[in-house]
């Protein structure tokens, strides 16, 4: 897959903020409760934070696809949340205080999930395969990369770097250096999973092979599933190789080889009558009896112990809501006081 057919040309929309603890959901429930709110000149006060924090708080809940534009009206300011943003974080959502360690596996899938918004970092855990770096070994291969695609406008030198940057504050252990703030080493709840990490012996980033302990075998089905329905290939099978190794695919945004992708799955596998694994004529593959999107959905019922949601895997999960008011969809948040009631908790449990 081709970084054009994967990704949006987006640099450097999160006013050099990482993503925060407590900030997916703000995004999902703040748009639930108003889909004006984060275009209106109150937002800094109703959201509590400052007016470039709103904007970002903006941005990362639009590129985890749980937030998105309504799609009658073209207004920027106009945000509802998504089928998968409600799933998630409603009042009966999957999880709706990120209390799950897998919540955050998932948050990772969706934000390098086709289309995503960061292609920058779609790169760096895509195209990239040096096994240690600085931050310029990273720039330089990705405007290389850039460059490549001939439909986009090259971005200014300065966005690529602060992409870069916000992409290393979110996954690699925070940097003790004078201009880091408690902030910086305490409030980003992706480091958690462990993908990005430094050399001992030479204090450069390396991402983290093998397999991952915290991964639980659901969330890597359900981003097999969700891929194979966003990537539109058609037929029930797909094989091991291409879910490890074709670019964009979970094997390769998570950091897993094919035979720790089988193993990943294989929990799953066996707990689901629509998936199984085989290896005919040598070569690993898996199929799934029913559409890949209603199969992907009812593994997160499954594994969060829900029941009933309607599909929200897939294209169709990053769908807006109804253009019904959000306070007749989610009466968790039925209007910004109670949200502000609302304890927003997040981490891992």
């Amino acid at each position: 897959m081709r970084l054009g057919d994967m990704a949006e040309r987006s640099f450097a929309r999160h006013e050099t903020f990482h993503p925060r603890y407590g900030w997916f959901r703000k995004a999902y429930a703040f748009a639930a409760a108003d889909p004006y709110v984060f275009g209106s000149e109150d937002a800094p006060v109703t959201i509590g934070v400052g007016k470039n924090m709103v904007r970002a708080i903006r941005f990362w809940g639009m590129a985890a696809k749980l937030i998105a534009k309504r799609s009658h009206k073209p207004r920027a300011s106009i945000v509802v949340p998504t089928m998968r943003g409600r799933a998630l974080f409603g009042e009966q959502g999957w999880d709706p205080y990120m209390e799950d360690p897998g919540t955050l596996w998932l948050l990772h899938w969706l934000l390098l999930a086709p289309p995503t918004q960061l292609p920058v970092w779609w790169l760096a855990f895509n195209e990239f395969h040096a096994v240690e770096f600085v931050d310029a070994d990273l720039e330089d291969a990705v405007i290389t990369q850039l460059e490549a695609v001939a439909t986009w406008n090259m971005p200014h030198p300065s966005s690529v770097r602060k992409d870069i940057s916000a992409l290393l504050r979110t996954y690699a252990p925070a940097s003790r250096s004078g201009r880091t703030s408690i902030d910086d080493i305490l409030d980003c709840p992706l480091r958690e999973l462990n993908l990005l990490g430094s050399s001992a012996t030479t204090d450069k980033y390396r991402f983290t092979l093998g397999p991952k302990p915290t991964l639980p075998s659901a969330i890597v089905a359900h981003a097999v599933l969700d891929y194979i329905d966003r990537t539109g290939t058609g037929g029930n099978t797909a094989t091991i190789s291409r879910l490890a190794h074709e670019a964009g695919a979970p094997g390769r945004v998570f950091k897993l080889t094919e035979t720790e992708l089988v193993a990943a799955l294989q929990p799953m596998v066996e707990r689901s009558r629509a998936l199984s694994l085989a290896a005919p004529a040598g070569v690993a593959q898996l199929s799934w009896s029913e559409d890949p999107a209603t199969v992907a959905t009812a593994i997160l019922d499954d594994y969060y112990e829900s029941t009933g949601t309607e599909v929200c895997s897939g294209c169709l999960g990053d769908v807006p809501i109804s253009d019904l008011d959000a306070t007749e969809t989610d009466p968790m948040t039925s209007s910004r006081d109670a949200m502000s009631r609302a304890p927003v908790t997040s981490g891992v449990s």
